[in-house]
């Protein structure tokens, strides 16, 4: 059985299945240097990525598409290409500049009695100049199935609670036995994930003209990295509390109503918007943790473990909090928590539904195979060993980018796209967020063998997806400062040799060198888009004097000065 899952709306991707075996996922954002979130604006995109992996459409048994926007008017002022139904939403889709409605399943359940894997059968996907049959699912199952099929708990046969909270829902709680079926908890308090975008664009650098913001989706990681400028003030809880007891209004509009009464209640006092943003953190913080233990107590099914999805999933800090509660004996988060991973979702939800299958057999290097192109005019190519690579970065002290084999999946770089350096220099960091064009207070992450990293990092337990918290031991912190965040922290990635074979060896021959194993990691890719696809796209950046990319060496001839490091 051959399926297809589609994210049509923002991360769209294609994902393919054949039985359980996940065969790739396309993300939009990572082919021709598309936006970040880039959505699927034309539907044949859909046949054109099938034919460059040697599909055809006759070849697919199943196409399953995600679910998308509300059940009522309301939604409407936030989803524009949406018309609301009683059972099912039209979505307005084009095909080759024409544009058609294309029904899909909703975003969400309407209430607990609504079955979550519900699936709607359709037809009007056009492919290829030809209408195809389809199903849909709600956006939330998309998101249960694609963090629970991928987890070690169902690869074992084990059971898990499912808490998902995404940007346009309340954290909800479910329960996934190993048949795959899923009991509904209910969520856990009412405030939907866009919350932390809309209250911090109120406060700071992310400030916004006016009264009201609008969620956006490229400002929850910077203030994940804001707030270590910030202090908690736990006196600020209380006045969160009351708001959220007293003013609590339609969730869709409310994160505004919160900021605005919030503004209200400390006029006049000297509080900084670092502290706030970094109590509303912690308060968020303490809520999760609170409601969760009580609801865990009310619906105990016997279970310690917990998958962690939707976008609030990409909250290191969160998830780290989650998993030292101990409520848990294991916590798991896909490297696609968000809706990139909503592709495989809908795959997912349609092997649920015509097989027996109740785990994917995957990898996280299941994107786009890397383009070796020939860079423009004044780059040098020649082979060059990954021992080579190692004496590179050692002896040059400069950042190196690395495009090799198939795109990670989700949105962190991984080591297949990345931008490496040595983590020794004071200066680093400063030096890669310069050339990313960052902000100067954004972390730059670890990558470690994972053997070797509690002895750097607490917990330093294997963390292959940079989705949670690390704190770097306190006599290694002179040591390497590039790669540690104001609070001391580290975004930590390890990395195992079966994971990632040839990055593996980059790190064991730099430790060799430096008696470190470990590089700075940063996504290599041009400033609000998705990674480079292909070498000239890096080259073409123009900001590193190296790219290596399976052997070769790419080198510009007019060498940049990086003053940074170098002075």
């Amino acid at each position: 059985m051959i399926t297809c899952g589609i994210k049509l709306t923002h991360d769209g991707a294609v994902a393919l299945l054949e039985d359980n075996k996940l065969i790739f996922c396309v993300e939009m954002e990572k082919t021709d240097n598309n936006p970040r979130f880039q959505e699927i604006s034309d539907t044949e995109t859909i046949t054109v990525i099938l034919n460059s992996h040697g599909y055809s459409i006759d070849d697919i048994d199943h196409f399953a598409i995600d679910g998308w926007g509300g059940s009522d008017a309301d939604a409407l002022a936030v989803q524009p290409r949406l018309e609301i139904g009683k059972e099912f939403n039209w979505l307005a889709a084009t095909h080759k500049g024409e544009q058609y409605k294309l029904g899909v399943g909703q975003y969400e359940e309407p209430d607990l009695k609504t079955d979550v894997l519900r699936m709607w059968q359709m037809e009007g996907l056009r492919l290829g100049g030809q209408s195809r049959e389809y199903t849909s699912y709600l956006h939330v199952a998309t998101h249960i199935l694609s963090t629970y099929f991928t987890s070690p708990f169902a690869k074992e046969g084990r059971d898990s609670y499912v808490l998902v909270w995404d940007g346009g829902m309340y954290p909800r709680l479910y329960y996934v036995d190993t048949s795959g079926k899923i009991e509904n908890m209910g969520p856990i308090f009412l405030l939907i994930g866009n919350i932390y975008t809309i209250f911090a664009q109120h406060f700071g650098p992310y400030k916004v003209n006016g009264k009201f913001a609008k969620d956006n989706l490229s400002v929850a990681g910077k203030v994940m990295a804001y707030i270590a400028k910030g202090t908690n003030r736990e006196e600020l809880h209380p006045i969160f509390d009351k708001i959220y007891r007293q003013c609590y209004s339609y969730p869709m509009g409310f994160a505004n109503v919160f900021a605005n009464e919030f503004k209200k209640s400390i006029e006049g006092r000297d509080i900084s918007d670092e502290d706030i943003l970094c109590s509303f953190h912690f308060y968020l913080e303490n809520m999760i943790l609170q409601k969760l233990r009580k609801k865990i107590e009310r619906f105990d099914r016997g279970c310690r473990n917990l998958c962690v999805a939707g976008g609030c999933g990409l909250n290191i800090k969160w998830n780290s909090a989650l998993r030292n509660s101990g409520l848990f004996n294991a916590v798991y988060v896909a490297p696609f928590p968000n809706d990139s991973g909503s592709a495989i979702g809908a795959a997912c939800c349609a092997l649920y539904h015509h097989s027996s299958h109740r785990h994917i057999e995957w990898n996280v290097y299941s994107g786009n195979e890397v383009i070796e192109n020939m860079p423009p005019h004044g780059w040098v190519k020649k082979e060059f060993s990954v021992k080579q690579l190692a004496d590179l970065i050692y002896e040059t002290n400069e950042p190196v980018v690395v495009l090799k084999e198939r795109a990670e999946l989700g949105p962190r770089a991984l080591g297949n796209r990345s931008i490496v350096a040595a983590p020794f220099h004071p200066d680093m960091k400063e030096l890669l967020n310069q050339i990313k064009d960052r902000e100067d207070y954004r972390p730059v992450s670890p990558i470690c063998i994972e053997e070797r990293a509690q002895q750097f990092f607490s917990p330093g337990t294997p963390t292959p997806y940079m989705l949670f918290d690390h704190v770097i031991k306190e006599e290694w912190r002179d040591k390497l400062p590039a790669v540690m965040h104001l609070d001391g922290s580290a975004r930590l990635q390890t990395m195992n040799e079966s994971e990632n074979p040839v990055f593996y060896k980059l790190l064991e021959e730099f430790e060799k060198l430096s008696g470190f194993p470990i590089l700075c990691n940063t996504s290599a890719n041009y400033n609000g888009k998705g990674f480079f696809p292909d070498i000239c796209s890096a080259a073409e950046w123009g900001k590193v004097n190296y790219i290596w990319s399976n052997g070769y060496l790419y080198e510009k001839e007019s060498k940049i000065k990086f003053s940074v490091v170098s002075g």
